[in-house]
């Protein structure tokens, strides 16, 4: 029998047709198609592990799984393979071969999201699976108010939705960014998350939070507020999941160990 390789896939997909990565039975989800097809180019049942669980609606552009294959399929040439095979809203852009110690949750040291919000009067066909459309237009310098109640190592439980209790609620949330996007027909923000880890809907949650003060419903202090009560009832409605994007997943080094892994941001 072959030895089996480890392998560490970078992949991207459209989250919209899915209901989330994590296989949930016979219904369409990430997890399941791209099992499917590297089971039928290693010939023997593969499984996948993924960085993060996205939830259904929320797309990547740099998710990473590992999967252990054997056979004598050449590493480089996996991608096409699979990709002849997926849907076309899942893509394998890379794979290469890892240490067998390598875990793409638990050797992952930090991720990056990105929440997209279009304000404009109407919505945009071409890019409304990736925006929140608002009609509204927020103060954004007020947003950026909020940015150094929540940077740096803190206990972001009011953040946390419930489903899933992480061991700990504290996080380093090393970078927030607003870069803006003017298209003519209307403005794209884009908040830009990095962190060791992220809570269970924990971007979603933030990013709720903050349009409730861009929209003057809220003061920018009322973030701290939220932050001390550790109370997900005190914070603002989750964001909806189109807008939400996970663009990376980094590493230190290919097997480079990890602290709990985040969970659905």
């Amino acid at each position: 029998m072959a030895r089996a390789r480890r392998l560490k896939l970078t992949l991207a997909y459209d989250g919209t047709a899915f209901h989330g990565f994590q296989i949930q039975g016979d219904r369409p989800t990430v997890q399941l198609y791209l099992e499917q097809a590297l089971s039928r180019v290693a010939g023997h049942p593969v499984r996948v592990t993924a960085a993060g669980r996205t939830d259904a609606g929320v797309h990547a552009a740099g998710q990473v799984v590992h999967a252990d294959i054997r056979g004598r399929i050449p590493t480089e040439r996996i991608p096409e393979a699979v990709n002849s095979l997926l849907p076309p809203d899942i893509v394998v852009y890379r794979c290469e071969e890892a240490p067998p110690d390598f875990h793409a949750r638990y050797s992952a040291t930090g991720k990056v999201y990105r929440y997209s919000v279009l304000e404009a009067p109407h919505d945009w066909p071409f890019i409304r699976r990736y925006v929140l459309h608002s009609p509204l237009r927020r103060d954004w310098d007020l947003i950026a108010l909020c940015i150094p109640y929540l940077k740096g190592r803190r206990d972001f439980a009011a953040f946390q939705s419930s489903g899933r209790r992480a061991r700990s609620t504290v996080r380093n949330l090393r970078r927030i960014e607003i870069t803006r996007q003017e298209m003519g027909w209307g403005t794209i923000h884009h908040l830009t998350f990095e962190a060791d880890g992220f809570l269970y809907n924990m971007v979603r949650n933030i990013v709720g939070t903050l349009l409730e003060v861009g929209a003057g419903r809220r003061p920018p202090s009322w973030v701290a507020e939220v932050l001390e009560s550790r109370d997900r009832r005190r914070a603002g409605p989750t964001a909806p999941p189109q807008g939400l994007t996970l663009v990376e997943v980094r590493y230190d080094g290919p097997a480079a160990p990890g602290g709990e892994p985040g969970s659905r941001a």
